[in-house]
């Protein structure tokens, strides 16, 4: 056993033992204020999930979606993201009544040119399609992994455009670890055993964690890695079926999931002052395909957009791509990406949704309020804690 899972389990038994052994009830204050000032920004990392463009900024980066029908159904133009609208961090901006985050790439370029007059006060997205929790995921399409989306963020505050006392008062959104997963599947012969190179993808996050906080980030969301083996683009992996999600990147999923909510728990006995919520979006995207008439959906398996079998062998806009005449009627946009629909439904469930779907709290709890007290119980019910 290394060092990390170590210190993970010590972190853990060591919640355990004060909340079943020194009181019924602890109390996590966050630093929060009233509704009155509720948060009005956002920092975001990620991948394609989450990313607002950055990737058509990146010079020589192969991984892009800036062309049609990208962004067809809500801005009427491509803007680099990889469905047909909004994504998860915009419906959230429009929940909390800010702009939505723009681009570091965009940002960065108009400060380096003296073209911007204000910085942005609503927060940024770093986020970068096809990225990773893994440095070397996709690094041969130059896309940006969290490593650099974090140094992308201290370079902000190094130049004095962010404060800490605004960090300190924002959330922070981190939705990674899909394109690693996928990525192992397409080894002809993987590096590590499975468990080990989620091990190696929980160490990653450790680290973000560990400097993030050391950069002001007090309020922390983690957001699960989706059903990726019922993505219509796993038919792109050897051996997949067409038939049913691919019961191997479901298990690692799975597998990973588990791992970073434990580490969602132990954020406040870390990192003291901090907080961090869980998005279970896995589960609870799975209710919305396997009850798809209730939400609308009249297709939860193939893409809108593409083309062979599921519409997952091609990307969408790409030559010979085929094109559904309601995309918000699929539950999937392209290949690997969701539609607007489904970010709605994901975004609603995020932000008022039960502990079924994120906990302890939801995110208007989390952006409304800045003391507010946790039951343990509503941190790890029975005193037990999620665990690979």
């Amino acid at each position: 056993m290394d060092v990390y899972h170590l210190d993970i389990n010590y972190v853990y038994l060591t919640f355990v033992y004060l909340s079943s052994q020194l009181t019924l009830f602890f109390y996590v204050f966050l630093q929060i204020s009233a509704s009155a000032d509720a948060c009005k920004s956002v920092f975001v990392f990620g991948d394609s999930l989450f990313d607002p463009g950055n990737n058509h900024y990146i010079p020589n980066c192969t991984l892009q979606a800036d062309f049609p029908p990208y962004g067809s159904s809500f801005f009427h133009h491509p803007t680099g993201r990889f469905t047909n609208g909004r994504t998860v961090a915009d419906f959230i901006a429009q929940f909390l009544k800010i702009k939505f985050q723009r681009p570091f790439q965009e940002v960065y370029r108009e400060l380096a040119n003296g073209h911007l007059n204000n910085f942005p006060t609503n927060g940024i997205n770093f986020a970068s399609a096809g990225s990773g929790v893994l440095p070397e995921t996709n690094k041969a399409s130059r896309v940006t992994p969290i490593q650099v989306q974090l140094q992308q963020f201290q370079t902000l505050i190094q130049q004095n455009h962010l404060r800490k006392k605004q960090t300190k008062k924002s959330l922070f959104f981190l939705e990674s670890g899909a394109n690693d997963i996928f990525t192992y599947f397409l080894f002809p012969s993987p590096p590590l055993t499975q468990k080990a190179y989620v091990h190696a993808m929980l160490k990653e996050v450790v680290h973000f964690l560990d400097q993030i906080y050391k950069l002001g980030a007090r309020s922390i969301a983690i957001f699960s890695v989706g059903p990726l083996g019922c993505i219509p683009g796993r038919v792109l992996l050897p051996g997949a079926s067409v038939n049913e999600c691919d019961s191997r990147v479901t298990d690692m999923v799975k597998y990973y999931n588990a791992g970073l909510e434990r580490l969602v728990y132990i954020i406040p006995i870390r990192y003291p002052g901090a907080i961090g919520v869980y998005g279970a979006v896995d589960t609870t995207v799975e209710n919305f395909r396997a009850n798809g008439n209730l939400y609308g959906f009249d297709n939860v398996n193939e893409a809108c957009c593409g083309d062979g079998p599921l519409n997952g062998m091609l990307q969408c806009g790409l030559r010979g791509y085929k094109m559904c005449s309601n995309p918000n009627k699929f539950f999937f946009f392209d290949y690997f990406h969701p539609s607007e629909r489904t970010y709605e439904l994901v975004s609603k469930a995020m932000w008022a949704g039960n502990k079924s779907k994120i906990r302890p709290m939801n995110l208007k709890t989390f952006a409304q309020y800045r003391t507010h007290p946790i039951d343990s119980k509503t941190l790890a019910p029975n005193n037990t804690l999620p665990s690979p």
